[in-house]
């Protein structure tokens, strides 16, 4: 039978329809569907996928079992190495990593390896109803800073060792950046919930509402008994451009916008938390986040949405797959441009004019690229006299995120670095004996991914600092 050279599309939503809910645009490949990607797979003797995987699944391996229709024995092959399967199948850069890396891919369109993997989490979770079993304790005791894709590794590794692991979670929901800042129509917080689960039957003990550095301090921790304690906080404070009107009412983070959408369900009609709807919306940056605030503003039933990004779209950071659906659902993207001051309504003669302090629109200039940055990006240049003001309600930025310095400040000997970052070896330990740290919490924001790969180093190397190995 001759090779597809093309991988199998995925099936979507009509951008006209999901435009207007939250429902999740991929729907997932059939059992027909998956069958056929996963045998594409040349099965490569060197395996080049699975070191472009940053928690190295084995890929071949488990490709191989859905071609012969074993997708149980598929799903435990993943979860050998990977603790959220569900989760990364939907989130992850896969053309940037284990796919760009695919033999096929030299000639044709690599195997759709992130679209199988979800397919197999997806069967398991519909048809297991056996439930994960703990192992049998080691007698050591974890703590884990945070519920995000690193803390939630970094637990699930220890565990299946016989660790005793607690997770500290500063929300109300356990799953971090997963819940609040993934959308329900990429990612259904069902999902996390799921995995979330899973974890718990391994024996991981979750505790929301706890703020490490204010309810409980990281010395309190190793005085109850821990000897470990892994940090896998993230990068929750927001950053902003520093332009005038970025005080007025209608500036968000994009930070902000997405928890009180998606934790919080703001988009219902009697929400706890509100959020502005409708009007013309503008997202600031080029990543993965501000399509996901852009989109976001969309379903909540915004009439523009703008993305003004100051490079092109060869720069932009964001998935092509995230881009492509952006432009579907019909949100008009600025390239080029960049703001300079956000403009608000003022009614000196009226001070309790309830308009006042509010947005009435965004001052922006365009942009040429220059000479390459030290990232080697083409670095945007202001083209004098370019100035022009677009009329928008609201405006999210969505221009990166920073380490929250809690944890810093409230842990004697734990170094940074200029950025706020936690600084770590090569093993992910800290300068503080017995803390480990990865994930945003280190880099910066990053993917979840990168995440879970410094969550499963840290487990390694924890594992072995306690037991001796």
């Amino acid at each position: 039978m001759a090779l597809d050279p093309k991988k199998h599309e995925m099936p979507t939503q009509d951008p006209q329809v999901r435009a207007h809910n939250f429902n999740e645009v991929a729907l997932g490949y059939d059992e027909a569907t998956a069958v056929a990607e996963a045998s594409r797979c040349l099965n490569c003797k060197n395996q080049p996928c699975v070191s472009g995987c940053p928690v190295n699944i084995h890929i071949p391996e488990f490709l191989k079992q859905v071609k012969e229709g074993n997708f149980e024995e598929a799903y435990k092959i993943i979860t050998q190495t990977s603790s959220l399967p569900a989760v990364c199948g939907r989130v992850c850069p896969q053309e940037s990593q284990c796919e760009c890396k695919c033999t096929l891919g030299i000639k044709f369109e690599p195997v759709g390896i992130g679209r199988v993997e979800r397919f197999v989490a997806d069967y398991h979770n519909a048809h297991s109803t056996e439930p994960a079993k703990a192992p049998a304790s080691n007698g050591h005791k974890v703590a884990v800073v945070g519920s995000g894709p690193s803390g939630l590794t970094c637990a699930g590794d220890l565990a299946k060792k016989g660790y005793k692991v607690t997770v500290y979670e500063a929300l109300h929901k356990a799953g971090g950046v997963l819940v609040y800042g993934i959308p329900e129509f990429r990612l259904p917080k069902s999902i996390v919930a799921k995995e979330v689960e899973t974890l718990k039957e391994l024996g991981v003990d979750v505790e929301t509402n706890i703020v490490i550095g204010k309810t409980l301090t990281v010395d309190e921790l190793f005085e109850m008994g821990y000897e470990a304690v892994f940090i896998g906080s993230g990068a929750g404070l927001p950053n902003f451009m520093n332009i005038p009107g970025e005080a007025l009412k209608g500036v968000y983070s994009a930070n902000e916008f997405l928890t009180r959408s998606n934790l919080m369900k703001s988009y219902l009609d009697d929400p706890v938390t509100p959020i502005m709807k409708g009007g013309k919306v503008a997202v600031v940056g080029g990543g993965n986040v501000a399509m996901d605030a852009a989109r976001t503003a969309l379903r909540l039933g915004a009439e523009k949405v703008y993305i003004v990004y100051r490079r092109s779209m060869t720069e932009l950071p964001a998935r092509k797959e995230e881009v492509e659906h952006a432009q579907e659902e019909g949100i008009e993207f600025l390239l080029l441009h960049n703001p300079v001051e956000i403009l608000g309504y003022n009614n000196p003669d009226n001070p309790r004019d309830e308009r006042n302090g509010f947005v009435t629109g965004m001052k922006c200039i365009k942009m040429e690229l220059g000479e390459p940055d030290e990232k080697g990006r083409r670095r945007p240049i202001p083209i004098e006299g370019s100035e022009f003001t677009i009329d928008v309600d609201t405006v999210i930025m969505a221009i990166g995120t920073s380490p929250n310095p809690l944890i810093k400040n409230t842990t004697d000997g734990l170094e940074v670095n200029k950025r706020g970052g936690i600084i770590v070896n090569e093993d992910g330990l800290t300068s503080r004996s017995g803390v480990y740290a990865g994930g945003d919490a280190v880099t910066g924001a990053a993917t979840v991914i990168s995440a879970m790969g410094a969550g499963k180093l840290a487990a390694k190397s924890i594992d072995e600092a306690l037991s001796g190995k």
